[in-house]
């Protein structure tokens, strides 16, 4: 999970942000085509794709961390479900390195949730 080019073109930059998407857990394995659209409108819009990564990441982490007791959230239908907290991370972003720990703390709740006896 890694930003691509500081200036991709829009198909690129749809490319990217698609990818990371796929990438979160509890999101489809195929994009739809409003999927796309809100890609394109994200790359109108010039936001960066560290700031798209970041979202996922953050909003994929909340999901991931919530209390085991409460109730169980459906999975992500649309790359759309992510853009209030990109509108966050605009509006208040991120220190640096802070991409970095969300991408660690990820990759550790992934790995460690597959390994769970539950998930064999």
């Amino acid at each position: 999970m890694t930003a691509a080019k500081v200036n991709p073109n829009g198909a690129d930059y749809a490319s990217a942000v698609l990818r990371l998407y796929l990438e979160m857990p509890d999101t489809p394995r195929r994009v739809r085509l409003h999927d796309r659209r809100c890609a394109a409108e994200l790359y109108r819009r010039a936001v960066s794709i560290a700031t798209v990564e970041s979202a996922l990441l953050l909003a994929s982490l909340r999901r991931l961390t919530r209390p085991p007791d409460a109730p169980r959230l459906s999975p992500v239908r649309s790359l759309a479900y992510f853009l209030p907290v990109v509108e966050e991370l605009l509006e208040n972003p991120m220190p640096d390195g802070y991409q970095d720990y969300l991408r660690t703390k990820m990759r550790l709740l992934t790995h460690s949730c597959s390994r769970s006896p539950a998930n064999r």
